[in-house]
């Protein structure tokens, strides 16, 4: 085996080369400065149809993020999330579907539903949502099981369709960023 089919591999096995945690993450940027603050969280929540409660409770995300995307810099009392060092702040009880440097990871992503999915296997009703939360969760992990929990709540809520079902390709564009776009263009052309 030569070092660029390795390379391949290990790609395959870990994630497919690029942090699209960070292209995730990026949406919430709304400088576009490559700094993520809570007041810009709240803004892209709004954008995206949140609620009021939901968009300030979200902000708090920020606050937990910050200073692990910020190694050997004094903490900030604006709590500043560094897109480029995102893959550092990534929670525990999750899906595993970002590989530690923020890379997706196929197979994790397909595990969701192969695992999850029992009434469509490409879809997840809240009961298997439910489920799949509670399977993720990891020992002693509260700030990560908080996460987790509200991230996919949030995401059923905005986007079951008129069944009860958060489809597959919702999910993937959650994870590549594209769906936060796509719901904020939605959302312009409605008004």
């Amino acid at each position: 085996m030569d070092a660029s089919s390795s390379i391949t591999n290990q790609n395959e096995v870990e994630g497919t080369g690029e942090n699209v945690l960070a292209k995730h993450a990026a949406f919430f940027d709304r400088n576009h400065d490559g700094v993520i603050y809570p007041w810009e969280t709240f803004k892209g929540m709004r954008a995206i149809g949140c609620g009021l409660f939901i968009s300030i409770a979200t902000t708090f995300v920020t606050l937990t993020i910050s200073p692990k995307t910020r190694p050997g810099k004094f903490p900030s009392l604006f709590f500043p999330i560094e897109i480029k060092n995102i893959a550092k702040g990534k929670h525990g009880s999750d899906t595993g579907t970002y590989d530690t440097q923020g890379r997706f990871v196929e197979s994790k992503f397909e595990d969701i539903f192969r695992k999850h999915a029992r009434s469509n296997p490409n879809a997840l009703n809240s009961e298997e949502l439910s489920e799949m939360l509670k399977a993720n969760r990891e020992p002693k992990d509260l700030t990560g099981r908080i996460g987790a929990f509200v991230e996919w709540k949030v995401l059923f809520s905005l986007c079951k369709d008129k069944d009860g079902l958060l489809q597959k390709d919702v999910v993937r564009g959650v994870y590549d960023g594209s769906l936060f776009e796509k719901l904020e263009m939605e959302r312009k052309s409605a008004k």
